[in-house]
């Protein structure tokens, strides 16, 4: 796995119960996606050179303990799979201190021509690095 991101909850992320509202989760695990992106070649670079980027079709939360107010923590990543326009991934969110897990998020995400709005298949290159992200975790 990959570290992808690294922060603390601040106190503006709290709920009215005390612990992180789950907009910040989303927020945290999109900021994790963008440096698994460019792992895989989807840089800001690659972006404004192609007019393509990446749009999530699917999100699935599991929040499994609850993150509050001072704690660090640090999420990292794994590629699950590539198809010609897709790809699957996870997110696991972790407790620095101790890495016990605070939630999951796995997402299915398409490369997307930001001007025709549509989908369109991955280079070859980045389907490679992919490729060998998947052959590295196996």
């Amino acid at each position: 796995m990959i570290e992808t991101y690294r922060g603390i909850v601040g106190a503006n992320q709290l709920d009215h119960m005390g612990h992180m509202n789950v907009a910040w989760y989303a927020s945290k695990f999109d900021e994790a996606a963008w440096h698994l992106f460019s792992v895989m070649g989807i840089t800001i670079d690659y972006t404004r050179a192609t007019s393509c980027g990446m749009a999530a079709l699917e999100q699935n939360i599991k929040f499994l303990s609850e993150a509050r107010a001072g704690e660090l923590l640090v999420v990292r990543s794994r590629l699950l799979e590539v198809r010609e326009k897709v790809v699957k991934y996870v997110h696991i969110m972790y407790r620095s201190d101790s890495m016990e897990e605070v939630a999951s998020m796995e997402t299915v995400a398409v490369h997307f021509n930001l001007e025709a709005r549509k989908s369109c298949p991955l280079p070859q290159s980045i389907i490679a690095k992919c490729n060998k992200l998947l052959d590295e975790d196996r």
